[in-house]
């Protein structure tokens, strides 16, 4: 009886992946239907809304590049910080501090970041040229960074905990915590991070606590 429910599974499993081709089939099908019955002027006018998304889009990362965007870039003071995130919808601040180990490893995935998305804005600010603003924003915990949408601070990524509790955590799981807070276009799977592939054991150093 076993045998028999279980060949009764594999038939319908079968079943509904053929489906799925057929389906799917049936989709590229119609698609290139309707490119085959396209005329000249519907294919110029195709061309033409192309060649328009991609001059909008080559503007827009024109536009990026000239706030600064593409570059992860330090400010000199806290009074920057402010026409910094009123210039961008979406800025990443790195709250950080010279004699702070984790600082500098999130100095090179922030770097790698900036690059990869000129969507969004990537800064640094020193806490001890900044204790107005650190006060006001309550970061108490080094390295903090600050997520700004619109120019209201949406949300914190403070130490590590939320990349692994790891110093050797992969550039795609802060990409991963970014896109998680709509700071960044995100392409993968906001559900779950990515694997992480660290070694057991390598927890490495405490955050340090901001002193008050």
């Amino acid at each position: 009886m076993a045998s028999q429910s279980m060949e009764i599974m594999a038939k319908a499993l079968e079943q509904q992946v053929l489906q799925s081709a057929r389906m799917v089939e049936e989709q590229l099908d119609a698609e290139l239907g309707k490119l085959e019955r396209m005329d000249d002027d519907e294919m110029e006018k195709l061309k033409e809304r192309r060649m328009e998304a991609l001059k909008k889009s080559q503007k827009q990362k024109q536009e990026w590049l000239g706030k600064g965007h593409g570059e992860y870039k330090e400010i000199p003071s806290e009074k920057d910080f402010f026409p910094e995130v009123k210039e961008s919808n979406r800025v990443v601040c790195h709250f950080y501090r010279d004699s702070t180990f984790r600082c500098k490893i999130l100095d090179k995935h922030l770097s790698v970041l900036a690059k990869k998305h000129l969507e969004t804005k990537f800064i640094k600010l020193n806490v001890d040229k900044a204790p107005f603003l650190t006060d006001r924003l309550r970061i108490k915990v080094i390295p903090t960074l600050a997520l700004v949408k619109d120019g209201k601070t949406k949300d914190y990524i403070v130490g590590f905990t939320d990349l692994g509790n790891t110093d050797e955590f992969p550039t795609e799981v802060l990409e991963w915590r970014l896109g998680c807070s709509d700071i960044i276009n995100y392409s993968g799977n906001l559900m779950e991070p990515p694997t992480l592939t660290q070694k057991s054991g390598s927890k490495g150093h405490n955050s340090d606590s901001e002193d008050d």
